[in-house]
């Protein structure tokens, strides 16, 4: 990534700004509402976020524990991650010790939930020597999320 050193809520108000930009140019500026990209990036979505939002999933069709993050149908997920998917249905076992355990969301970049809301499992990344950077993490509700950039982003997973 090109913006490695540079702070996320930088970022994130960066693409706010962008994304209130695009918005203020395409209505003219005739103090139209806004639309709900619009409101995704209030609600603390990046507009590469809003962006990357599934476009094949009608609006109704996603959850609203999803609503305003990017999505990814599970079987739009690298075939490592279905994998995983399909041990945490199971219930296991689960190749690293690591997998089942507590994901604390230190980062913010899901809701916030109590602790131990959220459990992490590794998606191996080919050719890596270590867990790599690729997760997914469950909430306690029957939430997915798939991180491939070790926590940096995430999207909502639609089974």
């Amino acid at each position: 990534m090109i913006f490695r050193n540079v702070p996320r809520s930088l970022l994130r108000l960066l693409g706010a700004l962008f994304l209130c930009a695009a918005l203020v140019g395409a209505a003219g500026c005739g103090g139209q509402k806004p639309g709900p990209a619009a409101a995704g990036a209030s609600s603390g979505a990046s507009a590469s976020d809003a962006a990357s939002t599934s476009a094949s999933a009608p609006a109704s069709a996603v959850p609203g524990w999803a609503k305003g993050m990017a999505t990814v149908r599970a079987d739009g997920l690298p075939q490592q991650a279905r994998d995983v998917l399909a041990l945490i249905d199971k219930g296991g076992p689960y190749p690293y010790r690591q997998d089942g355990t507590v994901f604390g969301n230190f980062e913010k970049a899901l809701p916030k939930q109590k602790r131990g809301y959220y459990h992490e499992y590794t998606v191996r990344t080919p050719g890596e020597r270590d867990r790599g950077a690729r997760r997914i993490v469950t909430g306690e509700g029957g939430e997915f999320y798939y991180t491939d950039d070790h926590y940096d982003t995430f999207k909502a997973v639609l089974r």
